[in-house]
């Protein structure tokens, strides 16, 4: 029985579900300057000068700001995002989002209040390349 051993590929795929299922958040009161990078969820209640790639999952609190693009799998605003926003999956305006760019998803939901100012535009292929060089995104367009 090999309950505590370690082989190649179990460690790889361990190491693989930490990080999808990682949570950072941003607390009110925050401010970050520079661009994130990150394979899990991030939750943010704080503001974000530059932009966000990369994650799996986005929320953004309905007193969060982002000024800069996000680009996610899934992405819950209730906040104000000054940028373009890129959902792979799904995203999701609640009645106090505010986006100020252009909209890129496969799905979305629009609840009343929400306010968009830029385009929207929807499609059946992913738009994110994670982890890539973009050259799937390109390919998707």
């Amino acid at each position: 029985m090999a309950m505590f051993s370690k082989d190649e590929t179990g460690a790889r795929s361990g190491a693989r579900n930490n990080s999808e299922t990682t949570l950072s958040i941003i607390a009110v009161g925050s401010t970050i300057t520079g661009d994130i990078s990150c394979t899990g969820v991030l939750k943010v209640e704080g503001q974000i000068d530059g932009s966000v790639r990369q994650a799996r999952q986005v929320m953004l609190a309905k007193d969060g700001a982002i000024r800069g693009n996000v680009t996610a799998e899934e992405i819950v605003i209730g906040g104000v995002v000054d940028g373009n926003v890129t959902a792979a999956d799904r995203l999701e305006l609640q009645p106090t989002a505010v986006v100020n760019g252009d909209i890129a998803t496969k799905s979305i939901v629009v609840m009343e209040g929400a306010r968009i100012n830029g385009s929207v535009k929807m499609t059946e292929l992913a738009l994110v390349a994670r982890g890539g060089d973009g050259r799937e995104a390109r390919a998707a367009r």
